[in-house]
C-alpha cells in the first residue's frame, strides 16, 4: 500500500481503527525515518494508541496523544502538538480519529490545512461484525456523518472485519463481499484488508492488499 504524507483513519466505535493505525505506522517506519502517530480520539479514553507507547518508542515513532489518554480522566482536550501534523511536512503521520461524527469533530480543526496541502488519505475502517454496521447501507450512514463532522471526504476503505482473537480465516473471507458492497455504494476503493498476523500466511494470495496486524494489548 502506498502512503500519503497523512493517513487519517476513521470508523464506527469498535471498528478497530486504533490497531490499524498502530500497524500502519510501524509499516511506514520501515521505509521512512520521520514517522508520527497521533491519537485524536477524545471520545473513548479506554482503548488508546497510548497503550502501545512503549512499542512505538522502541520503533522510533513519535506519539502525539492527550495527557489523559489511558487514565480514568475523561476530558475532551486535544494536545497542542496536534497542529504539528500540518505544520511539519517532513513527517509521515498516521492519525487515529475518534469514532463516528462526534469523534470526527476534532478533525475539523485541522481539515483546512490538510485540504490545502492535499497530500492525505482518509480511510474508512469498516467491520461487518459490529452491531451498527452489519451492512453497506448502515456503514454508508456512519461514513456520511463522519465526513460532515470532520470536513473531509473519505478516499478509501480498510476492511477490518474481525472478531478479535476469535477471528478465523473464514470470517475474513466472508467479509469480502460486504467490503465490495461498501465500495460499490460509496465509490471508494478497498485499499487493504487487515488480518491478525497469525492468519496472514493462510490468507496470502487469496485476498488482495493484505495487511497483517499485531493486536494491541490493553495496559492495565
Amino acid at each position: 500500500m502506498d502512503y500519503k504524507r497523512l493517513t487519517l483513519l476513521c470508523g464506527h466505535y469498535g471498528s478497530g481503527k486504533t490497531n490499524v493505525a498502530i500497524n500502519m505506522a510501524l509499516e511506514i517506519k520501515k521505509a521512512f525515518d520521520n514517522v508520527v502517530i497521533a491519537d485524536l480520539d477524545i471520545v473513548n479514553p479506554y482503548f488508546r494508541t497510548k497503550d502501545s507507547a512503549k512499542a512505538l518508542e522502541k520503533a522510533g515513532i513519535r506519539l502525539i496523544a492527550s495527557e489523559y489518554a489511558g487514565t480514568n480522566v475523561d476530558i475532551p482536550a486535544m494536545p497542542q502538538e496536534m497542529y504539528s501534523l500540518t505544520h511539519d511536512r517532513s513527517a509521515k503521520a498516521v492519525v487515529d480519529i475518534g469514532g463516528d461524527d462526534r469523534g470526527a469533530l476534532a478533525l475539523g480543526r485541522l481539515s483546512p490545512a490538510i485540504i490545502e496541502e492535499n497530500d492525505y488519505e482518509m480511510l474508512l475502517v469498516i467491520n461487518r461484525f459490529r452491531p451498527l454496521t452489519p451492512d453497506a447501507e448502515s456503514t454508508l450512514e456512519v461514513m456520511r456523518e463522519i465526513e460532515l463532522a470532520g470536513g473531509l471526504k473519505f478516499t478509501g476503505i480498510v476492511n477490518n472485519s474481525n472478531l478479535g482473537i476469535e477471528t478465523t480465516a473464514e470470517d475474513v473471507l466472508g467479509s469480502l463481499e460486504y467490503a465490495r458492497e461498501v465500495s460499490d455504494i460509496t465509490g471508494l476503493p478497498v485499499k487493504c484488508t487487515s488480518v491478525k498476523d497469525d492468519l496472514y500466511t493462510e490468507l496470502y494470495g487469496k485476498i488482495e492488499n493484505l495487511l497483517p496486524l499485531k493486536l494491541q494489548e490493553k495496559i492495565n
